[in-house]
């Protein structure tokens, strides 16, 4: 089988890392580069935090400074969740690795028009820099062969009662992407919130024993806490449902919908209008998570983290 070309693109936070810990270790991904994005936090916290990560596992991949604010909108942060680094928990070691001196838009956009239209994306945070790299080259999108996202509902939000955290950190990069023609897949929050992590799912990563199961352990740990605070028995890996969607969409269910972004300012500011009913009548542009078996899911993780060192 060969192997999925992809470029990560999150704003680390916890489960922007454990998504880089899968995706950096699948057998069936290479992954191209990571860029990062403003989103969690700040990218003078979200760029060393990803950093980090690579310095801490050893990883071999370059990394990719992008976007410190949105299009158009004021920044937020999503330091209720994240802690004020957006990666509060963990502790690492003295950071000696740095990013590369392209600019994350830049490579996105080099990257694929170098491609035979092979190369996958993965944003598990806000999508300033997708779109920046659409406007800034058009032509990408149609050499894009897909856009695995983490963000968005069908539903309700987190945010708002609209809007999820990464649309609606930059609802109009949201828009670029979705009327983009490129094919997108959304893994919102009516699959994500069902990925908790709990106490047993924790402890049965940190038994691996290596560098990677502890991280997780440290990750989910800080994240059980905050979570807790919201009656929930552990806390969700959002972002890894956009990788683990390209080497296992088996493990999902899914449903073809038109999704559009609204942008009117109003209570349902970012929120993503998916037509699951068909309603409008419109081409969907989208493949909406809606579900997933958990069991085999974390079956995955736990593999992949085995590869680790």
């Amino acid at each position: 089988m060969e192997k999925i070309k992809m470029i990560l693109d999150c704003d680390t936070g916890h489960d922007d890392a454990i998504a880089l810990m899968v995706a950096s270790k699948h057998p069936d991904i290479e992954l191209l580069g990571v860029t990062v994005v403003a989103g969690n936090a700040g990218l003078h916290h979200t760029l060393p935090n990803t950093l980090n990560v690579v310095q801490h596992l050893g990883l071999q991949v370059k990394v990719y400074g992008g976007m410190s604010r949105p299009m158009v909108r004021d920044q937020i942060v999503g330091k209720k969740i994240h802690g004020e680094s957006g990666f509060d928990g963990p502790v690492f070691e003295e950071l000696r690795i740095k990013a590369e001196e392209e600019h994350a838009v830049n490579f996105i956009i080099r990257t694929i028009m170098e491609s035979d239209g092979d190369v996958v994306l993965v944003p598990v945070g806000p999508l300033t820099n997708i779109a920046m790299a659409i406007r800034l080259e058009p032509r990408i999108a149609e050499k894009i062969k897909l856009i695995s996202l983490m963000g968005g509902a069908a539903g309700m939000g987190n945010t708002t009662p609209s809007a999820e955290f990464n649309i609606y950190a930059d609802p109009e990069a949201a828009h670029v992407v979705f009327t983009s023609g490129a094919p997108v897949v959304m893994m919102g929050l009516d699959l994500t919130n069902r990925t908790i992590a709990t106490e047993k799912v924790i402890e049965r990563m940190e038994a691996i024993g290596n560098k990677a199961g502890k991280l997780f352990g440290d990750i989910m740990r800080f994240t059980l806490q905050s979570q807790k605070a919201n009656g929930l028995d552990g806390g969700p890996v959002h972002d890894l449902t956009a990788v683990m969607y390209l080497v296992h969409p088996e493990f999902f269910r899914m449903k073809e919908a038109f999704v559009e972004i609204d942008l009117s300012k109003g209570p349902s500011y970012g929120r993503t209008v998916a037509d699951i009913n068909g309603r409008l009548g419109k081409e969907p542009n989208a493949l909406v998570g809606l579900d997933t078996d958990l069991p085999v899911f974390w079956d995955e993780v736990e593999r992949v983290l085995r590869l680790h060192n």
